[in-house]
């Protein structure tokens, strides 16, 4: 989904379908089923402060969020979660709790039908059985992964549409497999969204991947905690081999012939859509009467089945079809309805070629607040910085770099050198290089302040840190 999306600010903190982030919406689908304890989120360590933040707005506090120093896919994910519920829930939780495990990327319309299938796949899990939930396919869709339905284990007279033994896991299919199993009327698509026993995957993943199990504990034996962050080691954790749930464990399960734990699949009619692609937001957005999703300051005439975002911008669009045009304040994309997989490739080169427009916005976010460069040169930068009430930066300096500040909303505390006092609006004050520094905002409102910085290098990393109520790195 870029360019809304990027390396340091992907697609689960985005509002795309409402006014809540994918991540919030995850964390609020859970509201109201009986006995599910505060979530553990599993993220990379780049992310933690936007998933913290995230949580914070609903007024959810997590039993944990999980630093990943690397991403090494989905398995290792899930175990690190399972090796370290005793901690995060303080003996809160059951001795062997059973795992709700969701990808935080999806859009789930119905919610009280997916919460109604959590309870009844619950007891099931709680018995033992591994639990998947399938989506009863409209397409023939190769960027999904697909359930072959078994025998149908649940009798028409209990409630919901029953439940099936999982005989197969199918990896993304060539799109003329994709069609025959549509067709067949035999398989789901594979939601990525289970439930089954801490004990049970360890065992599970002990059984068929006992590599990736044995690094995960060792990494876990050599964790640390960082007030509310799970920090397992990082170099163990950075060698242990990459694999998903799917690969590593379901399907080995579905078709072993050992005694392994029965695999079923509930479908769930929900709703539901893998936000994978700018044609699925198109989809699943709200279309005029010409088909088109539009957002922002948008001026559309004989455009039809389009969809057309502006972020900082007037965006206009005459007489085309199948169109998306998503504009930021950096980046624009514009591409065919039929070509969006294409993206991918266009980001890989966007890496490879060293830009930075795939890693990140011009506005940063920080534990602290966010800051955006307005205007840069070769010797000075303009930045415009939002510090949330009760927040501080770093106390620091710089050994290249200047900076002026002028407050032009709120009121901010400073700490220049010796000195420590307020700056109200239309106040300013100059930091020489090498000169300790740190804003503060005392107040209950954000503080806007103007930052011009001048120098002979100017990059992020011209930071020495002497105090962090944030525990952050150099560059972080």
């Amino acid at each position: 989904l870029w360019p809304l999306s990027r390396e340091l600010y992907p697609k689960q903190f985005l509002p795309l379908m409402g006014d809540r982030s994918l991540l919030q919406d995850t964390l609020s689908r859970i509201d109201g089923v009986p006995d599910i304890g505060a979530p553990i989120i599993v993220c990379n360590e780049e992310h933690r402060f936007l998933a913290a933040e995230s949580a914070r707005q609903l007024g959810i506090t997590p039993a944990a969020i999980a630093l990943e120093p690397v991403g090494r896919n989905t398995a290792p994910a899930l175990t690190l979660a399972s090796l370290m519920i005793p901690q995060a829930t303080k003996g809160s939780a059951a001795e062997d709790p059973v795992m709700l495990v969701m990808p935080a990327d999806h859009l789930i319309e119905d919610v009280e039908v997916f919460r109604t299938a959590v309870s009844r796949g619950a007891t099931l899990a709680d018995s033992g059985t591994i639990v998947t939930f399938g989506i009863e396919p409209d397409a023939p869709e190769t960027g999904y992964g697909y359930i072959r339905k078994g025998e149908h284990i649940s009798g028409e007279g209990e409630s919901g549409p029953g439940h099936y033994r999982a005989s197969a896991f199918v990896e993304k299919p060539e799109p003329v497999d994709a069609q025959r199993m549509v067709d067949a009327g035999e398989y789901l698509w594979n939601s990525g969204i289970f439930m089954v026993k801490a004990s049970i995957w360890l065992q599970l993943l002990g059984r068929f991947r006992s590599d990736i199990l044995e690094a995960c504990r060792s990494a876990h034996d050599q964790s640390r905690w960082d007030g509310d962050f799970y920090r397992p080691e990082d170099k163990i954790f950075s060698s242990c081999p990459s694999d998903s749930i799917d690969y590593a464990v379901m399907e080995r399960v579905a078709t072993d012939s050992l005694d392994a734990p029965m695999c079923v699949v509930v479908p769930l009619e929900t709703g539901w859509s893998d936000l994978g692609a700018w044609s699925t937001i198109w989809s699943r957005g709200e279309q005029d009467a010409d088909g088109n999703v539009i957002r922002g300051d948008v001026y559309a005439r004989g455009m039809k089945n389009s969809l057309i975002f502006g972020e900082h911008r007037l965006v206009t669009a005459v007489g085309l079809e199948d169109i998306i045009v998503v504009e930021t304040a950096d980046a624009v994309l514009v591409t065919h309805m039929d070509s969006v997989q294409g993206v991918k490739d266009l980001v890989g080169q966007l890496k490879d070629e060293g830009r930075t427009e795939q890693i990140n916005h011009r506005r940063v976010h920080r534990p602290w607040g966010f800051y955006e460069t307005i205007d840069a040169g070769a010797h000075f930068r303009v930045k415009r910085l939002e510090i949330n009430p009760g927040a501080a930066l770093s106390l620091q300096t710089h050994e290249y770099r200047a900076e002026h500040w002028v407050v032009v909303e709120g009121t901010a505390k400073v700490t220049r050198g010796d000195e420590e006092f307020l700056l109200a609006e239309n106040q300013s004050t100059y930091v020489p290089v090498g000169m300790k520094h740190r804003l503060e905002n005392p107040g209950t409102v954000p503080v806007e302040i103007i930052e011009v910085q001048t120098g002979s290098y100017l990059e992020e990393d011209d930071i020495v840190r002497f105090e962090d109520r944030y525990n952050r790195h150099k560059d972080d």
